[in-house]
């Protein structure tokens, strides 16, 4: 017939107790706050001209630069590439 028959067996009614529960709230079992490591202040590495002195070389500062070719030694053999070499000093 149906699932709410009158004539299904083992169907029981459930008792309601007269007792009050309270929820009590035990001890919270949450780790303790992570410390946040110290911040880093990153600086880019750049500069309008593509030149960025490792140090400030002051306001009247003249970049050097010296250029020449060197041999390079490659597995498909010895080649001659410029290479430049730059520096700041006081102007």
């Amino acid at each position: 017939m149906g699932l709410f028959s009158p004539f299904c067996g083992g169907a029981e009614a459930q008792t309601v107790s007269t007792e009050v529960r309270m929820a009590q709230a035990g001890p919270p079992d949450v780790p303790p706050p992570r410390k946040r490591p110290a911040r880093l202040r990153v600086t880019p590495y750049y500069s309008p001209d593509g030149v960025y002195p490792r140090y400030n070389p002051g306001p009247d500062a003249v970049r050097e630069c010296n250029a020449t070719y060197v041999q390079e030694y490659r597995p498909s053999g010895t080649v001659i590439v410029p290479h430049m070499s730059c520096y700041w000093r006081r102007g």
